[in-house]
């Protein structure tokens, strides 16, 4: 970071010498006064930009940590390639085991109605 020549007390405390014909004293006094508050301002927004920098860059060092974590660690759950339709399949026939000629009767009763 750059350093910086002067701080908002330096500009106040800054002593011009009086010469003929020079500048109004008040309006170089009225428009430091400008300058004071706007360096001022922008001291106090580059610190807090400077701050939230800090804390992001440590979310992001914590979040890579915790990726690298994840990445090594083995998968809590398996990769499956079953479909839905497989899912349906295996129910069809576990019903048909289980419950057997419940489900066929059941069935010729709904077609007769």
């Amino acid at each position: 970071m750059a350093k910086r020549n002067f701080t908002p007390k330096d500009i106040l405390q800054k002593e011009f010498k009086p010469k003929m014909r020079g500048y109004d004293p008040a309006d170089v006094d009225g428009f430091l006064d400008n300058v004071i508050k706007d360096y001022e301002s922008f001291t106090k927004d580059n610190q807090q930009l400077s701050d939230e920098n800090e804390r992001l860059r440590a979310k992001v060092d914590e979040l890579t940590k915790q990726v690298a974590v994840g990445a090594t660690s083995p998968s809590s759950q398996p990769t499956s390639t079953v479909t839905n339709m497989d899912i349906l399949k295996r129910l069809s026939n576990l019903e048909r085991h289980v419950f057997g000629a419940q489900l066929d009767n059941n069935q010729n009763e709904s077609h007769r109605l």
